[in-house]
């Protein structure tokens, strides 16, 4: 399993409007940090913890573009440096907090924990659906207390609805269909593609679409390492394929986003959100796609917690077994190995 962050990425700090003019904490990487909007709406982030005794920023108070620490008062402008100690005029050199970059990309803020000169917003990966008008989004994020290489490999191998997943999204031909893989080494990126011709429509989208009977059901994976996953969902009557130009109108389309950030060696953020392609106004869809996939969400979160607990307690050299469903998150693990012991290149 992943044991080490690979610090010098980007990752997902929070929804857009998650931040606000308040205070807000959220540890990312294992370093606590603080987030906040300046009066012109720019979000900001610094380290949560005041630099004299530690105070977490997050915990004191705002005066305008500034925070006030809450414990003795030393005040941060939005670039981290103290501009004022009390019961002193100077100010030591050595009195700033860390800031870091962000960038606020298809409703997700985006955050580098590692080299600030790394920080390129070009690496960041894109899902353009969740800011599209042609598309409709519900969205959540639940807290998972455990590594976050076991959310990658449970993502990886969607096998695994057809058992923990039925009665939401999981039918028998998901597990009984073979996979497809491909890696590329290049870009760092992984495709795994399971295709049924013939397939049960599962409440999940049968509820969702109105398609009564048999699909044809497309699930195209793309993880784009260390945090952005998309599952390029399509959804249509058995023996209804696309045209020969490629256009679509006979199936429904939906893209499922997963932001997978670590919070610490052992705790995970896991964002996600379902953007689809058809009844864009119907608020009842969107509510009960939201229920069902945060129910199917919980599901993943209860087994890998257990599964947390179970690795942690185990003595060491357990060997695994893996097969051929298990390709995408091999490749995956070799990847992000790859990523954490090479960082990226400074931009040119």
């Amino acid at each position: 399993m992943i044991s080490s962050f690979v610090r010098d990425q980007w990752y997902v700090a929070a929804y857009a409007d998650e931040i606000g003019t308040d205070l807000f904490a959220r540890t990312v990487c294992g370093e606590p940090l603080v987030f906040f909007r300046a009066e012109d709406g720019t979000a900001v982030a610094l380290a949560d913890r005041c630099v004299h005794r530690r105070f977490p920023l997050s915990q004191s108070r705002r005066d305008g573009d500034t925070i006030v620490c809450g414990y003795h008062g030393f005040t941060y402008d939005t670039s981290g440096s103290c501009v004022f100690v009390p019961g002193q005029k100077r100010i030591p050199r050595t009195a700033r907090v860390a800031s870091y970059p962000l960038v606020e990309q298809d409703s997700f803020v985006w955050v580098w924990i590692g080299s600030r000169d790394l920080a390129d917003p070009d690496l960041i990966p894109r899902a353009p659906w969740l800011a599209d008008p042609a598309y409709t989004t519900v969205r959540g994020m639940e807290p998972l207390a455990a590594r976050y290489g076991l959310l990658v490999d449970n993502l990886l191998d969607l096998s695994h609805e057809t058992y923990l997943h039925g009665g939401y999204i999981g039918t028998p031909e998901v597990a009984e269909t073979p996979i497809t893989t491909e890696v590329d080494d290049e870009k760092g990126v992984i495709y795994v593609s399971r295709r049924m011709a013939d397939a049960a429509c599962p409440p999940f989208y049968a509820e969702s679409t109105g398609i009564k009977g048999r699909i044809t059901r497309w699930q195209d994976i793309e993880y784009r390492p260390p945090c952005l996953y998309l599952l390029h969902s399509r959804i249509a009557p058995a023996g209804v394929l696309p045209n020969d130009d490629g256009t679509d109108p006979g199936a429904f389309h939906v893209e499922v986003v997963y932001a997978i950030t670590p919070e610490t060696e052992n705790s995970t953020h896991d964002f996600w959100a379902v953007a689809r392609d058809f009844a864009l106004e119907d608020a009842k869809v969107s509510g009960f796609l939201h229920d069902s996939n945060r129910a199917v969400v919980l599901q993943d979160v209860a087994a890998l917690n257990v599964l947390e607990k179970v690795i942690a307690a185990e003595a060491g050299g357990y060997q695994e077994l893996s097969i051929n469903i298990d390709t995408g998150g091999l490749a995956a693990r070799r990847i992000l190995a790859r990523m954490a012991a090479s960082p990226v290149k400074e931009p040119a």
